[in-house]
């Protein structure tokens, strides 16, 4: 198992619960320690913060954030940033790849005059257009100049990456991940005979996840389709929800935000994990518990994901395009426990935290190389 064998330092925007078990794994690999800096999110961002690390160390970053994030004006200032960087003097770097982040080139600048590799690590490189646009082209150009090399969420970013110009041999794929790879056998789920196929969706209940387009979907499918849906989670948007599935898919069962075993439960013995909207990890755990998936299309990851094998990629915020696939899924419901095994596989040789650090390994060692 390669190991990095010196200090590595990784700045983060934040550091939200799911990228603990990740963060904590690199951090047995780094022989020379683990240190995260990262702040806080905004305080109208609903994102489940890590409440702390065990193997690696972090310290939190006092956020500047200037505007609203997912705005094209959006800016994050990390002060303190390259004096942190002077007194951890790590042997390698690795930064989030976003030109809108103002504290960043300093510390960049900084490791590289002291000869220390250092990675970019995003979604990708999308088209940006207008007067911001070529601003962020500008700063996005300035700031990869400067990198030894660019790990991206998947071979969709890594492609964008490479469409902008950056150097193809120094960009690295390392499959976004929240969830190690299972051990065992794929999990048997019950017999599908006499009873409606069990949609679950687990998540925060927030508007982006468009919860609201996948209880219309189930009100408008035939009668003898309509599915036993469970909503697992809780959030903002948890009352409205509730209202709108009394009026038109009181079938909705709703269990608040559940844990361990209780939540173990509903993945054993769901037949279907759907997704509708953008964001959200759990799909991997549904991969893990051998579910077929439907999901909505975000920010290219998915793709690793999903396939025609295990799933339906859709688009999101389009009840057309759920429906559709509902109305696949739901038609032949005997393949589904089939799709559910190549959801396994996939989650066990594919996309998993170890194939990400793994990656991440791989990278650091090939840029320190003299």
């Amino acid at each position: 198992m390669d190991t990095f064998n010196v200090k590595l330092a990784i700045q983060q925007r934040v550091l939200p619960a799911y990228r603990v078990p990740f963060f904590d794994a690199l951090a047995e690999r780094c022989t020379g320690g683990l240190v995260i800096f990262a702040g806080q999110p905004r305080s109208d961002e609903s994102i489940d913060m890590a409440m702390g690390l065990t193997h690696a160390r972090w310290h939190k970053a006092n956020n500047l954030h200037l505007g609203k994030v997912g705005q094209s004006t959006y800016t994050l200032y990390q002060p303190g940033f390259t004096g942190w960087l002077k007194q951890e003097r790590p042997e390698g770097l690795v930064v989030e790849a976003n030109p809108r982040y103002l504290s960043t080139p300093a510390g960049v600048r900084w490791m590289r005059a002291a000869g220390k590799p250092v990675l970019g690590w995003g979604l990708g490189a999308p088209p940006v257009n207008g007067l911001a646009g070529g601003i962020i082209k500008s700063a996005r150009k300035r700031l990869f100049d400067q990198l030894d090399g660019l790990i991206a969420y998947s071979q969709a970013g890594a492609a964008s990456y490479a469409a902008g110009g950056f150097d193809p041999g120094r960009i690295f794929m390392a499959p976004n991940s929240a969830a190690f790879r299972p051990r065992g056998d794929a999990p048997i789920h019950p017999p599908l005979k006499g009873r409606p196929v069990r949609v679950l969706f687990v998540g925060r209940l927030q508007e982006r996840k468009r919860i609201d387009l996948l209880l219309q979907a189930c009100a408008d499918l035939p009668d003898a389709l309509q599915p036993a849906l469970t909503i697992v989670g809780d959030g903002p948007a948890r009352a409205g929800l509730q209202q709108l599935a009394a009026q038109i898919y009181p079938r909705a069962a709703f269990t608040g935000a559940l844990v361990g075993k209780d939540l173990e439960v509903q993945f054993l013995q769901a037949d279907l994990f759907v997704l509708p909207g953008t964001g959200g990890l759990a799909v991997q755990q549904a991969l893990t518990h051998a579910l077929p998936v439907i999901v909505g299309q975000g920010d290219g990851s998915q793709s690793q994901l999903v396939r025609e094998g295990n799933g339906w990629l859709i688009q999101p915020d389009d009840l057309k395009s759920l429906l559709v696939a509902l109305r696949e899924a739901l038609a032949t419901p005997t393949r589904l426990h089939q799709m559910g095994k190549e959801s396994f596989r996939i989650a066990r040789d594919e996309v998993n935290i170890e194939i990400m650090v793994d990656a991440f390994i791989r990278a650091l060692n090939q840029v320190s190389q003299p």
